[in-house]
């Protein structure tokens, strides 16, 4: 399916809006659903109001911007599907959540439409298996933030077809990124090597080893990584990175993958990182690091 044309993401959230705001770059035309209008216009103004900024520093004109702003269509729910030629779920990181969604999805969808998973963790297998089309079905792993990362971690599951890979790793081409591929494998590629390194900087600051700012410093400046572990960590979302850790631990059955004690206790006291305020470090309501 080399001439999509039309788009649809479902969540408009961090994820789902940083896929319409690339997908719209791309001359695509984007249908960005979610569970009420309300929160799709907020996801679409998010965007207006970041490319703003682009347009203030002269990156971007303004006449481009409202272009890319315009190919985005906000919609409740999912009936605007019946005419996208591919579509992305991008809702948080809950199997019960995401096979929900691909059903529902995959009763609007044109029968040749495709259907992708932005999951991080979840066996494409499995979510392909709950749908009536699961040769069609594949993960497409966005980066984030998307507009700003390169890669795209492309998962087949068993049943997916060679068509259905050859087709969305040109989408994601088109995208402007780069394409990893992973068999269906806990973790997949990327947080395969990233949650361990994420849970074990939790190790070390329950244990004592160094303070937050010690542990961030010393990845950042000793390892030349951009952010520290418990800020990427606060970026992604605790309750993700506690879910990931899990899927590991439980589907590759090595202790080595098990939760730090920390981590789940900050995603109990509901201390989820930047988008509840407050992690590892906390932030204000503009989503700046305040204070540890």
């Amino acid at each position: 399916m080399s001439n999509v044309q039309r788009i649809g993401v479902v969540g408009a959230g961090q994820m789902g809006r940083g896929i319409a705001q690339v997908a719209a770059a791309a001359g695509l035309e984007v249908v960005l659903s979610d569970a009420s209008r309300e929160l799709a216009d907020k996801g679409k103004a998010t965007i207006d109001k970041l490319l703003g900024k682009l347009v203030e520093k002269a990156k971007m004109t303004a006449d481009d911007r409202a272009a890319l702003v315009g190919r985005i269509t906000p919609v409740e729910g999912m009936a605007a599907f019946a005419d996208v030629d591919v579509a992305v779920e991008a809702v948080p990181e809950s199997l019960e959540l995401k096979l929900a969604v691909l059903r529902a999805a995959d009763q609007v969808l044109p029968a040749a439409a495709l259907l992708c998973s932005n999951t991080s963790s979840i066996s494409l297998t499995k979510l392909a298996a709950a749908t009536g089309r699961p040769e069609r079905v594949m993960g497409m792993h966005f980066m984030n933030p998307v507009p700003l990362m390169k890669l795209v971690e492309l998962v087949r599951g068993e049943q997916t077809s060679d068509a259905t890979y050859d087709a969305i790793r040109g989408l994601a081409q088109r995208l402007g990124k780069t394409v990893v591929t992973s068999q269906d494998r806990p973790g997949f590629i990327v947080n395969r090597m990233l949650i361990p390194f994420l849970n074990e900087a939790c190790f070390a600051l329950q244990e004592g080893v160094g303070t937050v700012a010690d542990v961030d410093a010393g990845a950042r400046l000793g390892l030349n990584h951009p952010l520290g572990p418990l800020e990427l960590s606060d970026l992604i979302g605790l309750d993700t990175v506690l879910f990931i850790a899990e899927v590991l631990h439980r589907d590759i059955g090595d202790d080595k993958y098990r939760p730090a004690t920390i981590l789940r206790n900050m995603v109990a006291a509901g201390w989820l990182g930047k988008k509840s305020g407050r992690g590892f470090y906390r932030y204000d309501a503009s989503g700046q690091k305040v204070a540890h």
